[in-house]
């Protein structure tokens, strides 16, 4: 309508013109009314316009002077080709200003959905979100910060943020936000929270601005997360190291782990004093060889094939430069760390302990050689009767009766010399036994027959208790009492293991002995127990005899 209200004041405007003037046409105040046709109808309007306004002005001087003068068909013709240039130009900026109007109509509203989603997130978050100035006041609250600190939102607007931060904390916070407000960094601090009980919590806070073209924006997003859970966690946690670290100071024990790929061994101060080597943070394994003991070096050795549990357990000598070699025990497991396969374990100083150990076994073992002297001081005697029984006064003869005598006790008491007096050096097996046998050896049958065998001379001593003990007993019921009884002493190989299988055979009558099995000889012979040496060890009793075997082993015996 208003197109058309212009479109006839237009040609109201030249026709009266026409009819006043009597001049030419006036082709060009036409234009303003394509233009307004063009903006307010479109390109069809514009078109007619321009049509209707060459018609009516080239009619109008048809009919007021009888004719068309020749130059107005140039300015139609101009007129024409201007209104359809207006009418498209208009209709490609209508086009255009469409489409421009369809991106911003998306744009809007992919800018109104993800405002609707961050309002949604704003409000529904897990975290305590709220919207700052550069004041530090609290311009909007999500519901979670509300639950954090009691308030509502419409109060938390009234104060700022430094306001519900702990009295000791908030010098911090507010320097914090300072400096955020100046450089636009992000902060992130921990501090605690005063809710509208009173009461107060721990919160982790951060808070960031937005830049945009090098101009800080006048709010800030602060973020509120409750820590403190873990805070009471992280507490127990200190607690509990701070426990542990005063338990292996306590227990002299060292911490240390090993990188399974790259050898590199890491330890806490008391590892590498137990080491004896300077306190460092990571040393290679290889450079270890350089204090522990060289026969021991293979213990060390790193697990190849990984597990999932694989225990580490091995006890090593360092030769310690302060002083003499110390034992260590390393107790550990293989466990993986992230993207690490560590061995990690703890170390102990096990020297004293040793040390106490060896000293305990040696005072012990002095105690039974004691009570085994004192047993075979009370066999002597018997020992010696028998010989003063076994040795006969020839025709009266005094002296050599005598002589007789002290030949068979001195024998005996070079067998009991020579178990008592060797400690350094070592014995044949057929030595001791020849050496108890010997002063029965003229009157009595006895065979001994076995291959050289060596034995330390703590072993030897041991031993030679044994074949006392079965000595004595020979002499009290047995072979050795009697000039009737055979006695066969052997010993050999044995063919499954490497061990010695000893054996004492008697044959011929024998008499009964009271509380077999009971006596100091029975526990030195094992015959209900462990022997005092070997193992295996088995007595047989019988009419015609007695049979003893005992196996012993080269490890044990051997110098």
């Amino acid at each position: 309508m208003a197109s058309m209200l212009v479109l006839v004041f237009t040609l109201i405007f030249v026709i009266t013109n026409l009819i006043q003037t009597e001049t030419e046409a006036t082709f060009i105040s036409s234009i303003p009314a394509i233009v307004v046709a063009a903006y307010l109808v479109g390109r069809r309007g514009a078109i007619i316009a321009t049509l209707v306004t060459v018609a009516a002005s080239l009619g109008a001087e048809r009919l007021l002077r009888g004719s068309i003068p020749a130059e107005d068909w140039p300015r139609a013709i101009f007129l024409l080709v201007s209104g359809f240039m207006i009418a498209f130009m208009f209709h490609r900026l209508r086009q255009d200003l469409s489409e421009a109007l369809k991106v911003a109509e998306t744009r809007l509203a992919a800018v109104e959905a993800t405002e609707s989603r961050f309002r949604s997130v704003f409000e529904r978050a897990a975290l305590g979100f709220a919207n700052t100035n550069e004041k530090g006041e609290l311009l909007q609250s999500n519901k979670r910060l509300c639950e954090l600190t009691g308030y509502t939102e419409a109060e938390l607007a009234q104060f700022p943020l430094a306001q519900l931060v702990h009295p000791d904390d908030r010098d911090s916070v507010v320097e914090a936000l300072a400096d955020q407000g100046k450089s636009a960094m992000p902060f992130d601090m921990e501090a605690r929270l005063k809710k509208k009980d009173g009461s107060t919590f721990w919160a982790r806070l951060n808070l960031s601005s937005y830049r945009s073209d090098g101009l800080l924006s006048e709010s800030a997003i602060i973020v509120v997360d409750d820590i403190s859970e873990r805070r009471t966690a992280r507490e127990a946690i200190r607690v509990q190291k701070e426990r542990l670290d005063l338990a292996l100071s306590a227990g002299r024990l060292g911490t240390w782990q090993v990188d399974l790929k790259s050898g590199v061994v890491t330890g806490s101060d008391k590892f590498w004093e137990i080491l004896g080597l300077p306190r460092a943070t990571s040393w290679p394994i290889d450079e270890l060889a350089a204090v522990v003991y060289p026969a021991d070096w293979p213990k060390l050795a790193l697990p190849k094939e990984s597990g999932a549990t694989t225990n580490y357990d091995v006890e090593i000598r360092v030769r310690r430069p302060d002083g003499p070699i110390r034992w260590v025990a390393l107790r550990g497991r293989e466990e993986r760390y992230h993207d690490q396969q560590l061995l990690i374990g703890i170390a102990a100083d096990l020297t004293e302990r040793r040390q106490t150990t060896l000293l305990r076994a040696t005072v012990r073992r002095r105690d039974r050689i004691l009570i085994e002297q004192r047993h075979r001081f009370s066999n002597l005697f018997a020992v010696v009767i028998a010989l003063v029984k076994m040795v006969g006064a020839p025709a009266n003869n005094v002296m050599k009766f005598k002589e007789d005598l002290i030949d068979r006790i001195r024998a005996l008491e070079v067998t009991h010399m020579m178990i008592s007096g060797r400690t350094d050096s070592s014995v044949l097996l057929r030595d001791l036994v020849v050496q108890e046998l010997l002063p029965y050896m003229e009157t009595r049958k006895i065979k001994t027959h076995g291959p050289d065998v060596m034995m330390s001379s703590g072993a030897a001593e041991t031993f030679a208790m044994v074949v006392h003990e079965l000595t004595t007993n020979s002499v009290k019921h047995g072979a050795l009492g009697g000039s009737r009884g055979r006695l066969e002493v052997r010993w050999a190989d044995s063919g499954e293991s490497d061990d010695v299988v000893f054996d004492w055979i008697e044959s011929g009558r024998r008499r009964k002995a009271k509380n077999i099995g009971h006596g100091i000889g029975s526990m030195i012979l094992g015959v209900n127990t462990a022997p005092l040496i070997g193992h295996a060890s088995k007595l047989e009793i019988f009419e015609g005899g007695l049979r003893y075997s005992l196996r012993l082993s080269r490890r044990e015996i051997a110098p």
